[in-house]
């Protein structure tokens, strides 16, 4: 599949573990391009500028800057981009913080989590197409 109709993911994570395990995963979709990682949401925000990713999976729980502010930053300066967002915490108020900045979709980190990755990135393209 040509690298114009792939699917553009940026990953972010302050794990870089977490980070390596998704990319590896993804790559196993030929529809799917991961054009980068960040650390961070500030790191984040500014690659969503570069790198112009379609998807953005998106840790809620980081130090410099978290996601739900990453994720409103990210939606507020470029619409069209769609955020994944991705916790180890399913406290309510993170999915709702999520929806409130208009992620489309909020995953539990659990054992199986990258299993789920793949078709929530589908499902959240297909909601734009």
């Amino acid at each position: 599949m040509e690298s114009r109709n792939k699917i553009r993911v940026l990953l972010v994570d302050d794990d870089v573990r977490v980070r390596e395990t998704l990319c590896s995963i993804l790559k196993a979709y030929s529809n799917i391009e991961v054009v980068g990682e960040a650390g961070d949401g500030d790191e984040a925000v500014t690659s969503v500028g570069t790198l112009r990713p379609a998807v953005v999976v998106m840790d809620i729980t980081m130090k410099k800057m978290d996601g739900i502010t990453a994720a409103r930053l990210i939606k507020a300066q470029y619409p069209t981009v769609l955020v994944v967002g991705c916790s180890a915490h399913t406290k309510e108020y993170n999915v709702y913080a999520m929806q409130r900045v208009h992620a489309f979709e909020v995953l539990l980190k659990k054992e199986d989590a990258a299993d789920d990755l793949y078709p929530a990135i589908q499902m959240v393209m297909a909601k734009v197409a």
